[in-house]
């Protein structure tokens, strides 16, 4: 990564007096006020004028120092960033990173110091706080310390509407695995509705006035620090950061992070648009983070067979998991996945010949395992193998030996730092023995795609696994597939596992309830959902029922993208986006209303002007069917770059 800090002569910031200042993008339309008034400081985020975030609080409060009031204005420093990243395993190959910087030091009552940190990019606005050591004496100087609160806080418009999801109760869910993130987005919600849990809401969040978008989130967490979420909605303070709820992992150690110091806490992040466009398109989760060690080994991309999502956990034998190598290999994925129960189902010594099977047909098995220790009850197997250092040196070692690409790693249900800390041990283990890492059951990355560069993914949402489980939310699919590039999956890589070509959630695929996307939507999420290593939850005997054209988008379909580019849409209700991959973009649209919907597409700008291109889009239902049939078709771009696509209710089309 290129880095220029540059003296902040002729930058936006200007200091307007003492206690105040006013910091621009370098575009001048996005603007933060930050003041200290009264000995407590507060910030104000405006967009070409329209207000983003009222004035919101800031502040911290450590066990030496309070920094949430009494504070004394000190300095403030300006500068601005210029970097350029390369990354791998997120939505873009580049990114260029360019904000203008204040760090405005401030003195507690106590005399101790802190910097706050703020950065303004166009669409972006990031800040932090550093705890300072002072020139004192040893025994008066911490070099640690808790953080008994965080002020920070996000005060949207009375008049905006949330699309959020709630953090859910400590020691809850399948056998008190949660919180997980695995709640319901809820679309239109007002600002100061109550979370259904009481534990107020996790991030990703999005806001919608009548002027601006505004997604909220943090990243650059990892063992210093634990995951944070949002408080209920207050009419002073608007939602202000939560801690992690002391009764998570059997209520073992506070919710209360520990620092050191000097130290710095996480980015809190704030995207505003007067679209979507830049909720969609924003790199802030790794713009601010840095890699916390080199790679041993190329991770390489890719897409996987998945037996469990429909045939469960029985399928997880050796003769099962054949079948699903060979379906790898017959559609020219790169990896099968082997679920729970594996060491007691298969065996370890049958495991072994099993890797080799697959290698012989070009396939990489990637083995799930129970976080496991005593912050669960989950009694899927292989545990004790993840939840110590021990353990996992000859286990990872075993894997390795074998041939295993990378291991999925489950049920952890805490944002505590010491949960941090066990996913952080995960990864860099890991990534000694070449393993490249999921997590499900968990919570929402960091920024961990740059930080960790073996992590691939986290589930860290309601997935595909609920539309195998009830009607009620294959139902709701399309709803939580259209959501997702919106909030979950615009600041982190989401394993929603798995499109679901099956038309019955069912072994027979003739049984139980059906689904009710159509294939072309399926197929369209695995664009629309970006992840480095995707999954096709593709059954042998459902593969023998679709279309051949069907079986050649999957072949092709890649899941490492160059860049992103939001054309339209709305939360809940329907997406278009395209995603380049080297020189070839793919243009996805989904439906998620009940009824037909006309886009208007501008493709100009892919060059496509007068063009004829390849389009999948999936037709009505005939009189008396249940399913859509899709078709390959051509579809063409008119001289100015346009064209018109119909959207049936959960179908989805595709263009090339």
């Amino acid at each position: 990564m290129k880095q220029l800090l540059l003296p902040a002569l002729f930058l936006l910031p200007a200091v307007l007096w003492a206690e105040e200042t006013v910091l621009k993008s370098p575009n001048g339309q996005l603007a933060v006020r930050i003041d200290n008034q009264g000995g407590q400081l507060h910030y104000q985020v405006s967009l070409n004028g329209s207000v983003a975030l009222e004035k919101s609080r800031l502040g911290l409060v450590t066990d030496y120092a309070d920094f949430s009031r009494n504070l004394s204005w000190l300095d403030v420093k300006t500068s601005r960033i210029d970097t350029v990243r390369k990354m791998t395993r997120t939505k873009a190959a580049t990114s260029r990173y360019v904000a203008n910087c204040a760090d405005v030091t401030l003195r507690s009552a106590n005399g101790y110091d802190m910097v706050l940190t703020f950065r303004v990019a166009d669409n972006d606005v990031a800040y932090r706080y550093s705890l300072m050591r002072q020139n004192r004496d040893r025994y008066g100087n911490p070099m640690g310390c808790i953080i008994l609160d965080e002020c920070s806080s996000f005060r949207l418009p009375d008049s905006a509407r949330a699309f959020i999801s709630p953090q859910i109760n400590p020691m809850t869910g399948w056998a008190k695995t949660k919180p997980s993130y695995e709640e319901d987005y809820l679309s239109e919600m007002p600002v100061a509705a109550k979370s259904q849990f009481g534990e107020g809401y996790i991030f990703p969040a999005l806001f919608h006035n009548e002027h601006n978008w505004v997604l909220l989130g943090e990243t650059g967490v990892d063992s210093h620090y634990c995951g944070s979420h949002l408080k209920d909605w207050t009419g002073d303070c608007g939602y202000q950061i939560a801690f992690p709820n002391d009764d998570e992992w059997r209520g073992k150690t506070s919710g209360k992070p520990g620092l050191n110091v000097p130290g710095t806490t996480p980015w809190r992040t704030v995207t505003v648009g007067e679209t979507l466009k830049p909720i969609v398109e924003t790199t802030i989760a790794y713009d601010l983070v840095n890699p916390r060690y080199e790679a041993t080994t190329d991770y390489l991309p890719g897409r996987y067979t998945w037996s469990w999502l429909i045939w469960q956990d029985r399928s997880v034998n050796y003769d099962d998991q054949v079948r699903f190598i060979d379906l790898a290999a017959s559609l020219g994925l790169e990896y099968c996945l082997v679920d729970g129960w594996w060491d007691q189902q298969i065996g370890r010594d049958r495991m072994e010949q099993l890797a080799a099977y697959a290698r012989s047909k070009g396939v990489k098995l990637m083995l799930w395992y129970n976080s496991n220790g005593w912050w669960n009850d989950a009694p899927q197997t292989p545990r004790d193998c993840m939840n110590t250092a021990a353990a996992r040196d000859r286990e990872m070692a075993w894997l390795r030996s074998i041939g295993v690409a990378g291991i999925k790693v489950d049920f952890f249900g805490s944002d505590k730092q010491e949960a941090m800390s066990l996913y952080e041990d995960i990864l860099t283990d890991a990534n000694r023995y070449g393993l490249a890492v999921i997590f499900h059951g968990c919570t929402i990355p960091r920024g961990w795609e740059v930080m960790f560069p073996n992590y691939i993914a986290s589930e860290a949402c309601l997935a595909s696994e609920n539309v195998y489980f009830t009607e009620e939310h294959a139902r709701s699919e399309a709803y939580e597939l259209t959501m997702h590039p919106f909030v979950r999956n615009a600041l982190g890589s989401f394993d929603w596992g798995g499109i679901i070509l099956n038309k019955y959630m069912s072994r027979d695929n003739r049984s139980r309830h059906p689904r009710y996307t159509g294939d072309i939507f399926e197929l369209a999420s695995g664009v629309a959902i970006q992840t480095y290593v995707n999954c096709v939850a593709l059954t042998p005997n459902a593969a023998e029922e679709i279309p051949d054209f069907e079986k050649e988008f999957i072949r092709r379909m890649p899941t490492s993208w160059d860049e992103v580019r939001f054309l339209d849409g709305y939360p809940g209700r329907y997406v278009a986006l395209a995603r380049r991959s080297g020189d070839r973009w793919y243009i996805v649209a989904m439906n998620a209303t009940d009824r037909v919907l006309e886009l208007n597409l501008d493709m100009s700008s892919f060059g496509w002007n007068g063009s004829v291109r390849t389009c999948l889009r999936d037709l009505p239902a005939k009189k008396g069917e249940r399913f859509m049939p899709a078709e390959k078709t051509t579809l063409k771009i008119n001289k100015k770059g346009f064209t018109k696509i119909r959207l049936q209710p959960n179908g989805g089309t595709i263009i090339l």
